[in-house]
């Protein structure tokens, strides 16, 4: 019987929902990251003293949908400056990639950071199969406020949506909090 409820729940869509949810508290990282193909220590609990941030997870860096994503939030990523937020990229990869990937499709505008093996997003509950049952990260938006509670989870594989949806939770957290 837990077999085939597991099996069901298995096949059901995900499309609009995050097993993290609106009000938990985000699990604190420390992964090494790029921007503009620099590498360094990214820390959420440090980049969140400077105001919310939109912490997107991706399976995969030059993959069509996260390409898409990654010029989306890239385009975007002026507009949640402006509202204090900054934009943090996770993707089960290594540093080269991930800095390659930083420079080139996210366009300098925004940190990536290296999550090998899908640990941090295993913290979230956003994890995917990948090629050979590996661990890869679901397509996942949060948008976490300062003080670490998340205010949006939404998952969806299609990135066009992620963009318009924590840029509607930041701009309620923006208005709360001018």
């Amino acid at each position: 019987m837990a077999f085939a409820v597991g099996l069901s729940l298995a096949v059901m869509p995900v499309q609009g929902i995050a097993a993290l949810k609106q009000g938990a508290k985000a699990p604190d990282f420390t992964l090494n990251a790029a921007q503009g193909g620099k590498s360094f220590s990214l820390s959420l609990k440090q980049t969140l003293r400077n105001g919310p941030v939109v912490l997107y997870f991706f399976p995969a860096a030059f993959t069509a949908g996260c390409t898409i994503e990654a010029h989306l939030f890239a385009e975007a990523n002026g507009r949640f400056n402006q509202l204090g937020a900054r934009v943090i990229g996770v993707t089960a990869g290594n540093i080269d990639r991930v800095a390659e990937f930083s420079r080139s499709e996210c366009r300098d505008k925004f940190a990536v950071a290296a999550d090998p093996g899908a640990k941090v997003a295993a913290q979230y509950d956003t994890l995917m199969e990948g090629p050979n049952k590996t661990p890869l990260s679901d397509r996942t938006s949060f948008v976490i406020a300062p003080d670490g509670t998340i205010l949006l989870s939404y998952t969806d594989r299609k990135p066009q949506a992620h963009i318009e949806k924590t840029m509607a939770a930041v701009r309620a957290w923006k208005a709360k909090h001018g």
